[in-house]
C-alpha cells in the first residue's frame, strides 16, 4: 500500500481537490422500490450499437506508454445500483450523447462537474435534480466505443460510486474509472451461496491480470482467482452479499463487462519499458 501511495503521489494531477466530493448530505428522495429490467433497446439504441459496435468481439488493449492523468480515484466498492432513465442524443448542435441515471445515494453532496463511476467508467455530472432523484452525464464517442455503456437501454441497472474523499475508508483498491477494455462473460457457476464468474479478454489485456491480484469489473473491485492463458480468461467469485449489491449477476453469458486492471501493473510496465525498451508496445489509450 505504501508503494501504491508513492506511485500515485508522483502524478502531478493525482487526487486534485476539484475532483473530490463534499461529505454526503441526507436526501429526502423516495428510493425506487424495485428495478425494472426492461432491456428492449430503442431504435436509437439499436442504431448506436450498429454504428459504434458492429464488429466481432475484440476487447480493447490498454496503452502501456500513454497513461491517462489521474483526476479521480474510486475504491471499487459500489454504493448503490442506479437505473438508466434515458440514453440518447443530447439535442445540442454539437451532436453529443447523454445518459440520465435514477439514483439517490450518490446524489448526496453532488455538484456539477463531480465524478461518478458508472459501471466502472468515470463520468462527469453535467446536470442533476435532487427532487426527481436523477443526474445526467455526457458520453463521448470514444467512451461509447471503448466501454460497454452503448449496450445500456432505459431500465438497465448500473453500478454507481462517487469519487473517493481523502477521509474515506479504502475498502477495495485504487480504481481510476479509466476503462482499459471490455471482456465477455463466458460462464456463471454457483458454489454454495457464492457464484463463480469467468470472463474472456484479449491476450494484450490478460497479461496484466494475475491470480490474487485486483481487477475492476463494471467498477466492482474484485480479486482474481485464476488466470487461464489457453482460454484467454480469468475468473473470480462473488459472495452472497456482493451478488445482491452489484449488476454482474443480472447479466447473461456473452454479455460484455467493463474492465480496468490494477494501475500498479501499468506503472511498473512503463518504468521497465523506459529502462529496458518496449518489447510489446500497444497503441490504444484508456477511456475516461
Amino acid at each position: 500500500m505504501v508503494a501504491a501511495l508513492t506511485l500515485l503521489r508522483s502524478s502531478r494531477t493525482a487526487l486534485q481537490p476539484y475532483c473530490l466530493l463534499l461529505p454526503p448530505q441526507p436526501l429526502h428522495c423516495r428510493r425506487r422500490s424495485s428495478l425494472s429490467f426492461n432491456l428492449e433497446p430503442s431504435s436509437f439504441h439499436a442504431a448506436l450499437k450498429l454504428s459504434l459496435l458492429a464488429r466481432p468481439f475484440r476487447p480493447n488493449p490498454i496503452a502501456a506508454r500513454s497513461l491517462p492523468p489521474i483526476t479521480a480515484i474510486f475504491t471499487g466498492i459500489v454504493e448503490e445500483m442506479g437505473q438508466v432513465d434515458r440514453i440518447g442524443p443530447s439535442g445540442d448542435a454539437d451532436g453529443g450523447f447523454q445518459m440520465r441515471i435514477a439514483a439517490s445515494t450518490v446524489l448526496g453532496g453532488v455538484n456539477l462537474g463531480d465524478s461518478i463511476s458508472i459501471n466502472g467508467t468515470c463520468l462527469t455530472v453535467s446536470a442533476f435534480d435532487l427532487a426527481a432523484c436523477h443526474f445526467t452525464v455526457g458520453l463521448s464517442p470514444e467512451t461509447l466505443r471503448r466501454t460497454a455503456l452503448a449496450d445500456l437501454a432505459p431500465g438497465s441497472p448500473v453500478n454507481l460510486e462517487r469519487a473517493l474523499q481523502p477521509v474515506s475508508r479504502m475498502g477495495g483498491h485504487f480504481v481510476q474509472g479509466h476503462v482499459d477494455g471490455t471482456g465477455e462473460i463466458t460462464s456463471f457457476v454457483p458454489e454454495g451461496d457464492s457464484l463463480w464468474v469467468k470472463v474472456r479478454v484479449a491476450p494484450e489485456l490478460l497479461r496484466y491480470v494475475v491470480p490474487k491480484g485486483f481487477i475492476a469489473v463494471d467498477g466492482v473491485s474484485l480479486t482474481v482467482v485464476g488466470v487461464y492463458e489457453d482460454e484467454s480468461c480469468f475468473d473470480f467469485m462473488l459472495v452472497a452479499y456482493t451478488q445482491q449489491k452489484v449488476v454482474i449477476p443480472l447479466k447473461k453469458v456473452a454479455d460484455k463487462v467493463n474492465l480496468e486492471v490494477d494501475i500498479l501493473g501499468k506503472y511498473v510496465e512503463k518504468l521497465l519499458n523506459s529502462r529496458f525498451g518496449d518489447a510489446n508496445p500497444t497503441s490504444s489509450s484508456s477511456s475516461s
